[in-house]
């Protein structure tokens, strides 16, 4: 068999390069001729741990290619995977301008039979849209059919999500399609990842209440965290005392500062737009997205409390990236971190193991640091940000010596509180009394 995928982002990339180790003919396409220039040459244009390796082992073995020759890439295959950016549009819905003028050249270049997989995040509806689109833009009529194929890949993990994922997910009223479907899938048989079979409609929207449920439960135990500050209770215990219930689970029990990233913001905002398209509202999820910008807001609060006046005053940040082994900054706390603190008058000093470069088209007036302890020297107050591993062992009484004044602020609870006090330090985190 032989796939094309079309786009070379976070999920294009990651899902050809994942079927190609499948064993399967995969060509990458993009209409950006620098960026496949590039992964012709090896380059990735995203960190991922893992995805490096991957991609040059599969291009040498000949399974894995990319082009910006999308007619010959769509006349070739079999499935051809949608797996273009839908970003945020002013009014909070998801914009599907690039899905749509993919599935228009599709319409105009197809020879034969295909199957057409919606990889990317689109609003419930989209799958009959883009059939819609197809068969307007068809030179003589061919058979085809949609699926709709939600992807749930984490960042920095998700090499292991697609070979190892806790299901997949196939949305298709298509018996043809369906067997197409199951044998790309069929290295996964072996494992016994759990299959999902369900109308186009149900796929869609799997993805995005899955996404606003997770975001859901970061909000929520954000928000116990804030009350627990005030009562003196310990989020941790709370967390860990809720997650043993296996009805709730401790996954995404973690109080910090708010979620970020490419997917949470905006499938959030897309859904509660479609609650409002369809005339049902979603209070719960749009609670939730309330709350984490409320969160965030909070977090430079927390600074404020323990530093005072910043006027003058140097702050160092610990991670940009909106999550470990990523560098993506997009919707980040940290650009709300920076901005907030930089209104008050500071200056920001920062090191991230990964995002620094990519969060140079966000952030302004920031001295980028070599180390931790290059961020420490000199700095007001030390601000773990995002929780790389490299951050959970430092040395405190370096630390000590660097900073003007031993304050630490871990707005991801990574240390003990103990532990940092009795080391001389003024450290306060998130919902811990």
């Amino acid at each position: 068999m032989h796939i094309a995928i079309v786009g070379t982002g976070y999920v294009g990339l990651v899902s050809g390069t994942c079927f190609a180790e499948f064993g399967i003919n995969v060509t990458c396409v993009d209409n950006n001729k620098e960026k496949i220039d590039a992964l012709n040459k090896g380059k990735i244009p995203i960190y991922e741990p893992g995805l490096e390796n991957m991609v040059k082992k599969n291009v040498r073995e000949e399974r894995l290619f990319f082009t910006t020759d999308l007619k010959e890439a769509v006349e070739k295959a079999l499935v051809i995977f949608i797996a273009v950016g839908t970003p945020q549009g002013g009014d909070g819905s998801a914009n599907l301008a690039y899905v749509e003028e993919v599935a228009r050249d599709i319409g105009k270049y197809m020879n034969g039979y295909k199957v057409i997989v919606d990889k990317s995040t689109v609003p419930v509806g989209t799958g009959k849209r883009v059939a819609e689109i197809i068969r307007q833009n068809q030179s003589r009529a061919v058979s085809f059919d949609v699926v709709s194929n939600p992807e749930f890949l984490r960042e920095g993990s998700a090499i292991e999500d697609f070979m190892r994922p806790n299901r997949v997910v196939i949305g298709t009223s298509s018996d043809q399609a369906q067997a197409i479907m199951k044998d790309l899938y069929k290295p996964l048989y072996l494992i016994e990842a759990p299959m999902l079979f369900t109308s186009v409609e149900s796929a869609e929207m799997i993805k995005y209440a899955s996404n606003a449920f997770l975001a859901t439960k970061i909000s929520f135990i954000n928000e116990i965290a804030n009350l627990c500050e005030k009562v003196g209770a310990d989020v941790h215990h709370v967390a860990k005392g809720m997650g043993l219930d296996g009805r709730i689970s401790p996954k995404f029990l973690h109080a910090g500062p708010g979620f970020g990233g490419s997917c949470f913001p905006k499938d959030t905002s897309a859904l509660v737009h479609l609650g409002e398209k369809y005339g049902s509202e979603m209070k719960v999820v749009g609670a939730a997205i309330d709350a984490n910008r409320v969160q965030k807001n909070k977090m430079v609060e927390k600074i404020v409390s323990v530093v005072g006046d910043l006027s003058g005053k140097t702050i160092g940040l610990l991670g940009l990236s909106f999550k470990p082994n990523t560098d993506d900054m997009r919707d980040a706390p940290s650009l709300v971190i920076v901005e907030g603190l930089q209104k008050q008058g500071a200056a920001i000093r920062a090191y991230d193991p990964e995002a620094m470069e990519a969060s140079k088209a966000f952030l302004h007036d920031v001295v980028y640091c070599q180390s931790p302890y290059d961020v420490a020297d000199g700095a007001d107050a030390l601000v773990l940000v995002t929780e790389w591993n490299q951050f959970r062992m430092l040395d405190l009484e370096k630390l000590k010596t660097l900073l003007k004044t031993p304050v630490m602020v871990d707005l991801r609870n990574v240390y003990e509180p103990e532990t940092v006090r009795s080391a001389g330090f003024t450290y306060t985190c998130v919902g811990r009394g």
